[in-house]
């Protein structure tokens, strides 16, 4: 591992430990040639699905763009970074047991979707709006309508 203060190429593992939620190790480095101290964090490489978007392009699948996506729409909302972090866990999950190698971004917009509207109704029509472009006030108020008839 490099340092990222003077680029040595060998640095020495002065800890590890084990994440919180097991599925990492954290590990306290030292470059002996600085003599500074940096973290790392190693995960498992999982084999996720490509992403297929709406003109066709396929790209890797971004774990971080769902969070972000996420985060925006749980703006001032009572939901906890650590909720959406174990929420984007969840669907990682279900779309690496799915087995396929390419999945649409519009499903994984709608599993979002799902997701959200069981955390925080006011999330899910945040994400919603975006997601799904609404072009106009009555696209809106129809989706509205059918979030309130639905929570009755």
């Amino acid at each position: 591992m490099n340092c990222p203060f003077c680029r040595y190429a060998d640095t020495r593992v002065v800890d590890s430990r084990l994440g919180k939620e097991g599925n990492n190790v954290r590990r306290r480095r030292e470059c002996p040639s600085c003599e500074r101290r940096f973290t790392t964090y190693e995960r498992v490489e999982e084999i996720l699905p490509w992403v297929i978007k709406k003109d066709g392009r396929r790209e890797a699948f971004d774990r971080s763009k769902i969070i972000s996506g996420m985060q925006r729409a749980c703006e001032k909302r009572p939901v906890s970074v650590e909720q959406i972090e174990a929420l984007v866990d969840q669907l990682e999950r279900k779309f690496q047991e799915c087995g396929d190698k390419e999945i649409s971004a519009s499903l994984i917009g709608e599993a979002v979707m799902d997701t959200l509207h069981d955390v925080d109704e006011v999330a899910y029509v945040r994400f919603a709006s975006v997601y799904r472009q609404f072009k106009d006030i009555n696209e809106f108020m129809s989706e509205l309508n059918d979030l309130l008839k639905n929570s009755h």
